[in-house]
C-alpha cells in the first residue's frame, strides 16, 4: 500500500465569546482536516490545529508522504518527536495551544499518525482503538467544559450564530450554564476554566456549583497559571471540600517550582487536592522535575501535541509507573478531533479521569463529519464498531468551512487583541494576576 495523494483542508469554525487568562476566544476558531488517500482509494482523515503555520508544516512534508507506505511512514518522520526540550519555553505557559512553534513538530506528526491509523484500520476493517493495542472501554467518559463568557454563540455578520448557553459572567451564570450542559449530554463531571474574576468570584461559583449539583458531582478548576503561590493555597485551603471529591486544581502558578510550593503548603494543612496539568508538563522531558517536585499530580495530555495516540500511551504508562493520573486536555475541535480522542482513550488503561471536551461549544452547522455531530450519551462517547476513526468527511460541509477560512480574517489564534479589540484596549496578559 502506498500514500498517493495528500489533501489539506484549513477551515474555520464559529466559536463563542469564550474567557480564560489568555484573554478572549475570536468569532472563529481554525481548524486543519488532513486527508491521505492510498493507491487502493482508500481515504484516512485527521483534525488538528488551524491556521497558515499549521498548513505551511503539513504541506512541507508533502515530498516524504506522497509514495510512502502508511505502515512505516511515521517511524521514518519520528525524528519529530524526539529531542523535544522542556521547561516553559517548551510549555503552553505564554502560547495559546496550537501556536507554540517549540512543539510544531509533535502536532505536526500526531496528524499525520492519526490520519496514517485511519488509513490502515479502514483497509484492513478495524478500528483505530484495536490497532494500537485493543480497546479496554468501548465508552469514554467527558466532563462538561464551562468557561465565563460574554453574550454571542460566535460567527461574525449573517454567520453570526444563536447563542445557545447566555452571558455568564457571574457565578449564578456559570451555574445556569453548567446545568443546561449537563442536562443536554449528561456529563458526570464539570472542569471549569477560571483566571478570569477575582479568584473570591470564583471561589464562590465552585462553591455555588458544589450545592447545585451535589457532592457526587466532581469538580475541577483551571485559572490556566494566573494565580500566585499565595492566592492558589488560598483557593486550595478555601475549595479543599468541593475540590476533593474526584477534584483537582489544575495550573493555578506558573512553573513546576511554583506548583511543587503550592503542592508543599497545602499538603502542610493537611489538604491534598491534587495539581493537574497541560501547562507545566507537556513532553516527557518534563516528568523528571515534575516528580522530584511532586508537583503534578495528574497530567493532562493531549495526542495532538503530545506526538499522536502511541506517544500518549506510553506517558501513560509512565504515569501509572510514578503513581500519577491521567485524562486529556481539549481545544475548540470538530467531530473527527473528538473521535481521535475517545479512540486514544479507549486504548490507554490508565485514563483516571474524564476528558476535556470543547464540544458543546461548537455548531452544528460547522460539523464536517458525514451524519453530523458526535452524540454525547451520558457524558460519554461511544466507539462505533466501525474501521479507523469510524467517520466519514461530508464534502459538502468540507467545502463550506474552507470558504470561512476564505473570508474570514483570522489565520492564527490571538487571544489578546481579542480582548482589546472587544472588552479593554489595553488588556494585556498578565502572570500571575492575582
Amino acid at each position: 500500500m502506498r500514500i498517493t495523494d495528500l489533501r489539506i483542508h484549513a477551515i474555520a469554525i464559529a466559536d463563542p465569546p469564550l474567557r480564560s487568562s489568555y484573554g478572549l476566544h475570536a468569532p472563529y476558531a481554525l481548524r486543519t482536516i488532513v486527508e491521505l488517500e492510498s493507491d487502493a482509494g482508500v481515504v484516512g482523515i485527521t483534525e488538528t490545529y488551524g491556521g497558515d503555520a499549521q498548513v505551511r508544516q503539513l504541506e512541507a512534508l508533502r515530498p516524504q508522504i506522497i509514495g510512502a507506505n502508511p505502515y512505516r511512514l511515521t517511524g521514518l518522520l519520528s525524528p519529530m518527536v524526539e529531542g523535544q526540550g522542556s521547561g516553559d519555553a517548551r510549555s503552553q505557559l505564554h502560547y495559546v495551544p496550537g501556536e507554540n512553534p517549540l512543539d510544531a513538530t509533535t502536532r505536526t506528526y500526531a496528524a499525520i499518525e492519526v490520519a496514517c491509523l485511519d488509513l490502515i484500520g479502514k483497509t484492513v476493517g478495524e478500528p483505530l482503538c484495536d490497532l494500537i493495542g485493543g480497546r479496554v472501554r468501548d465508552e469514554v467518559p467527558f466532563s462538561a467544559y464551562p468557561f465565563y463568557k460574554h453574550a454571542g454563540g460566535g460567527g461574525e455578520g449573517a454567520d453570526a450564530r444563536p447563542d445557545e448557553y447566555g452571558e455568564a459572567l457571574s457565578p449564578e451564570g456559570l451555574v445556569r450554564q453548567v446545568q443546561q450542559m449537563v442536562a443536554r449530554y449528561g456529563f458526570g463531571s464539570i472542569k471549569f476554566k477560571a483566571g478570569v474574576l477575582d479568584p473570591d468570584i470564583e471561589i464562590e461559583t465552585v462553591k455555588q456549583l458544589y450545592r447545585a449539583l451535589g457532592p457526587g458531582v466532581p469538580l475541577r478548576i483551571d485559572p490556566n497559571s494566573a494565580w500566585t503561590v499565595e492566592t492558589s493555597v488560598r483557593v486550595g485551603r478555601a475549595l479543599a471540600e468541593e475540590l476533593g471529591r474526584g477534584g483537582y486544581l489544575e495550573d493555578p502558578v506558573a512553573g513546576l517550582a511554583n506548583m511543587g510550593e503550592v503542592r508543599r503548603q497545602l499538603l502542610a494543612e493537611g489538604i491534598d487536592t491534587p495539581l493537574a496539568s497541560n501547562v507545566a508538563v507537556t513532553s516527557f522531558a518534563d516528568i523528571p522535575e515534575s516528580v522530584r517536585r511532586d508537583a503534578v499530580q495528574i497530567i493532562l495530555c493531549d495526542h495532538h501535541y503530545w506526538g499522536g495516540p502511541r506517544q500518549v500511551q506510553q506517558l501513560a504508562r509512565l504515569a501509572k509507573t510514578f503513581g500519577l493520573g491521567l485524562s486529556m486536555h481539549s481545544n475548540s475541535h470538530l467531530g473527527v478531533s473528538l473521535m481521535g480522542m475517545a479512540h486514544v482513550a479507549a486504548a490507554t488503561p490508565h485514563l483516571t479521569y474524564a476528558c476535556d471536551t470543547h464540544y458543546p461549544w461548537q455548531s452544528a452547522g460547522d460539523e464536517v463529519v458525514l451524519g453530523g455531530r458526535i452524540p454525547i450519551v451520558n457524558g460519554c462517547v461511544r466507539i462505533p464498531d466501525l474501521p479507523g476513526l469510524g467517520v466519514e468527511l461530508d464534502y459538502d460541509q468540507l467545502a463550506r468551512g474552507r470558504e470561512r477560512y476564505a473570508e474570514c480574517r483570522y489565520r492564527k489564534r490571538d487571544d489578546e487583541a481579542e480582548m482589546r479589540k472587544h472588552v479593554d484596549p489595553n488588556w494585556r496578559r498578565i502572570l500571575p494576576r492575582w
